[in-house]
């Protein structure tokens, strides 16, 4: 790997360069063609690399809880988190793996899933569901995972990032998918987008990272690393409202 912006240098400390600038601080993390597509054939496994899942890995042994939407679970074949000795330094003083927190508004899950049932104590998953998700959904999940309750009908997410971190997780790192992506934008709750863009050009009818309700959030861009064509791009926001403080 090498970086190009803001400085050039061959294989760079990659945990330093993405270390988060702040305890309070929401990463969403995304892989998308050169021409906008967010997946290949469905998944995003067809733009990535090998240097994209190394930065992956490294995304999630930095944060503090990994959230995704209910649909990028089902279609990706999420399970937990497994601990990976590269961490063992990065997450000193915290436990071994971040857990996972799944946002759900009408609980269509697998609860009887690998994300439900192979999780360690420390990582248990999180749910973040309704008030009007169905009760025996939310029961069952409760004996699951641990639940949060964030808005009557729809996912209030600033409600949620606000319960994640007073429950110590402020370092999220979001992994989509691109309606998550949105309606976190539309909060304004992205602190930075870290953006793999793949030499491919894919057309058809994939969404861009951002699929729903309209925003504008202003982006610096911090950094760009470079591998085999792919681009490690790292965009922070440039401006700061008091919820992120």
């Amino acid at each position: 790997m090498r970086r190009i912006h803001p400085d050039v240098e061959d294989e760079p400390d990659l945990a330093a360069a993405y270390a988060y600038p702040r305890d309070a601080w929401l990463r969403l993390n995304m892989v998308a063609s050169t021409d906008g597509a967010a997946w290949l054939k469905g998944r995003s496994e067809g733009l990535s690399s090998q240097g994209d899942k190394r930065i992956f890995g490294l995304l999630r042994g930095l944060s503090d809880v990994v959230m995704a939407g209910a649909a990028t679970v089902r279609t990706e074949g999420y399970g937990p988190a497994r601990p990976r000795e590269s961490w063992r330094a990065l997450r000193e003083g915290r436990p071994p793996a971040p857990p996972i927190a799944v946002v759900t508004r009408r609980l269509d899950l697998d609860l009887g899933g690998p994300l439900f049932t192979e999780t360690e104590p420390y990582a248990r998953t999180i749910v973040v569901t309704t008030e009007s998700a169905p009760k025996d959904r939310r029961d069952e999940a409760g004996r699951r995972a641990e639940v949060i309750v964030a808005g009557d009908d729809r996912v209030d997410l600033a409600l949620a990032v606000r319960e994640l971190r007073e429950r110590g997780l402020g370092r999220i790192l979001c992994e989509g998918g691109p309606r998550v992506n949105a309606q976190l934008a539309a909060a304004g709750l992205v602190d930075e987008l870290a953006l793999t863009v793949s030499p491919l050009l894919v057309g058809g009818d994939a969404a861009r990272i951002l699929n729903g309700v309209a925003s504008l959030t202003p982006m610096a861009l911090a950094q760009v690393i470079e591998e085999d064509g792919f681009l490690f791009c790292r965009y922070v926001r440039e401006t700061r409202d008091d919820h992120t403080a």
